[in-house]
């Protein structure tokens, strides 16, 4: 087997220097450059740091035995500066676990937590014991402990797609949620290898880019709670307790020394199939929590660093989770970087999505910082220089930074006032018709071109935090109740709308109208600029029964039901063919050269052409994109055209040069036909009937076509 190993460093003539001896094991000093472990012939190396502890020491423990094995105390030659490092031979990495124990001053007002009693996880590690059955506490009395692991995937010829930002369609989905249900008819269900068998159902969708929230290593048993006959779990996995650990739960089997095969086999045959992954990560928080929280790995090794601390020693809690990581700090900064490089480089990942990264830019005090250096490091990584980069561009401490979060040209953002925007327009409010129509031509005035590049925009309805598309025009107001909080937990607002019926119905015409409204969505999303992103299930009506917050749901709640799939296809044949669509009109995805048409790239209409109502009372908005595409000559030219009024409007089109005319791809309100038409169906002149609550995409046409 081949091992991709620093040189030991020899000793004057070349030889090594004699081997020390610790309680039987043969040893000599490590890696000291190399934070974590490094598996070499023979031996391997151990690399821990901590600024404030007065000692260290490596256990080793059996599989899942309660007391270690081997206590092996580092020599006081056996650190530099603030690194441990020590080799230890003769060890089978099959047969063992490890973890440490620190002792130092104990102060907590100083922030000092150092107690020597506690058995910590390695921060740094690649893989950790405890949690391999999802559901089930292994050996809860011990705690974590890591694995070492080999790195020995076969990448083959694999490449990345390295698609641009304007052309990815990002589908959010959750692991274990996406394939658990019996109707996913999943082989392994709930597991990467469970996903990897719906990846010719995402090829035939036509996304091209899945964003997985949280894989690294969480505890769902951490808050485990019954809630009458249902067990609430912390299914989302928004708490970390590992960074550089993919979650073991989510492998169909024990992989033990492994190192993440099966989650590395997936990224490949999705790159195989020209589809990305992006990573929702978590360095806003830890696992550990506060002052009643556990002790288990940071806070063990240097809390007051790992942490951002009151004056008190208390924990600042801009997550609303506990705990806020120092980010900013250099050692913190050093931990968050060298963890996206080890995806990017071992795991071939494309992208990441922070999750609540206005924290990544606040001081060790919490204060926002104007050029936050973890975020500078980050756009400037030589490492990341092909990855995407993309911020959840607040937090919850109320830092709201959409449209201002530092970027550098590199950082883009999940555009939360698309969301809410376009949620609102889309349902009928008055006054929404400037913010709409800004927000669909790609958010102009939150990001300047010049200064944050054309693709800043992550545009979305939808997402895991909030109603799925489809609950968002069910129901008026949550419903959490399954929560176990009494309806307080999740946001009140959520610009729903329910139809005319709150939840399940049975009745046709509102029935008939959610569809509707479901395809406005998908239809708007799609023609928008910037890149769209929907959350996996919103394609084929898939409900949450109105729960906005399921975090805690591992129950039909947040699994997927794919019978509805069938069930509503006229929804998923919609999106696929707008997916589609996208595809085929790069104008919707950025700016062309000027066409022959006479048009401008972007323009706003209103019932009359270029004569565009942004009254209080304006429902109705027509967008229009034009240009010719540099490489073929082509024309392509979009117009977007929304009536979310409640009554139908007669529209006149923007009129076209001779030979010339307007054809209706999508009209979601003609109840005589479908609410597409892949061919596309010429319009009978400029005069349009925009229906109740409809929207029509047309599309300029030679008639010598």
């Amino acid at each position: 087997m081949k091992y991709d190993i620093p040189d030991i460093t020899l000793v004057p003539g070349g030889h090594l220097p004699p081997l020390d001896e610790i309680n039987g094991f043969q040893v000599r000093p490590g890696f000291f450059q190399f934070p974590g472990t490094t598996l070499l012939p023979g031996g391997v190396s151990f690399t821990v740091q901590s600024h404030g502890a007065t000692s260290c020491e490596l256990l080793l423990f059996h599989r899942e035995a309660e007391e270690p094995f081997a206590v092996l105390p580092f020599p006081e030659t056996y650190r530099i500066g603030f690194v441990y490092s020590m080799i230890v031979f003769g060890l089978d990495i099959e047969e063992f676990e490890y973890a440490y124990r620190l002792d130092g001053p104990y102060d907590e007002k100083k922030g000092l937590r150092f107690d020597r009693t506690k058995i910590l996880l390695d921060p740094y590690a690649r893989a950790v014991t405890g949690q391999s059955r999802w559901g089930c506490k292994n050996n809860p009395a011990h705690g974590y402990r890591a694995r070492v692991v080999r790195n020995n995937f076969d990448w083959g010829l694999e490449s990345q797609p390295r698609l641009p930002m304007e052309d990815m369609i990002i589908y959010e989905l959750h692991v274990r949620g996406f394939t658990r249900d019996d109707s996913s008819q999943s082989a392994h269900p709930g597991t990467f290898l469970g996903l990897e068998e719906k990846i010719p159902y995402l090829k035939e969708l036509g996304v091209n880019a899945v964003e997985l929230m949280p894989i690294f290593e969480f505890d769902e048993m951490r808050d485990c709670r019954m809630m009458g006959q249902e067990q609430l779990l912390d299914y989302w996995g928004y708490n970390t307790v590992s960074f550089f650990a993919p979650n073991t739960s989510y492998s169909s089997t024990k992989e033990y020394n492994r190192e993440g095969q099966e989650l590395k086999h997936l990224i490949r045959v999705l790159h195989e199939n020209g589809i990305e992954v992006i990573l929702d990560v978590v360095f806003n928080h830890t696992a550990e929590g506060n002052e009643q929280g556990p002790c288990f790995s940071f806070k063990g090794f240097d809390n007051n660093i790992y942490y951002m601390l009151t004056p008190d020693g208390y924990y600042y809690n801009f997550s609303g989770c506990g705990n806020t990581l120092n980010c900013n700090h250099p050692v913190v900064q050093e931990l968050i970087r060298s963890c996206l490089r080890y995806w990017v480089t071992d795991y071939r990942v494309d992208g990441f999505r922070f999750d609540l990264a206005s924290i990544l830019g606040r001081s060790e005090d919490g204060s926002p910082m104007n050029q936050p250096p973890l975020l500078r490091s980050l756009a400037f990584d030589p490492i990341l220089g092909n990855v995407k980069l993309i911020a959840e561009a607040w937090d919850a401490g109320g830092l709201y930074q959409v449209g201002s979060f530092p970027s550098w040209q590199r950082w883009t953002e999940w555009n939360g006032k698309y969301r809410d925007h376009l949620r609102k327009f889309l349902k009928g409010d008055s006054g929404m018709a400037w913010n709409a129509s800004r927000r669909i031509l790609g958010s102009p005035d939150l990001y300047d071109p010049a200064l944050r590049g054309e693709n800043a925009s992550v545009n979305f309805l939808n997402c895991h935090d909030g109603f799925t598309l489809w609950d968002m025009y069910s129901y008026n107001q949550k419903h959490n109740e399954d929560n176990g909080w009494n309806n307080t937990d999740g946001t009140d607002s959520n610009d729903s709308w329910n139809c005319g019926e709150e939840g399940e119905t049975k009745n046709p015409d509102v029935l008939a109208l959610r569809h509707r409204m479901v395809k406005n969505a998908c239809a708007v999303l799609l023609c928008s600029r910037g890149t769209p992103m929907f959350l996996s299930g919103d394609e084929f009506g898939d409900t949450r029964f109105g729960n906005n917050n399921p975090y805690c749901q591992d129950n039909p709640i947040s699994w997927l039901d794919w019978t509805l799939l069938q069930k509503n296809r006229d929804i998923y044949a919609f999106f696929r063919f707008m997916i589609s669509f996208r595809k085929a009109h790069p104008v919707l995805r950025k700016r062309l050269l000027p066409g022959h048409l006479g048009f401008p790239d972007t323009s706003v209409h209103g019932v009359t052409p270029w004569q565009a109502d942004y009254g209080e009372e304006s429902r109705l908005l027509g967008v229009l994109f034009s240009g010719q595409e540099e490489e073929t000559g082509r024309e392509d030219t979009v117009y977007l055209l929304i009536n979310a009024y409640w009554e139908s409007r007669t529209v006149t089109l923007p009129s076209l040069p001779e030979g010339w005319i307007w054809e209706v791809a999508v009209n979601t309100g003609d109840p005589a036909s479908a609410s597409f038409d892949e061919g596309g169906r010429p319009a009978a002149g400029l005069q349009i009937l925009a229906g109740a609550r409809s929207v029509l995409v047309l599309t300029a046409v030679s008639c010598q076509k």
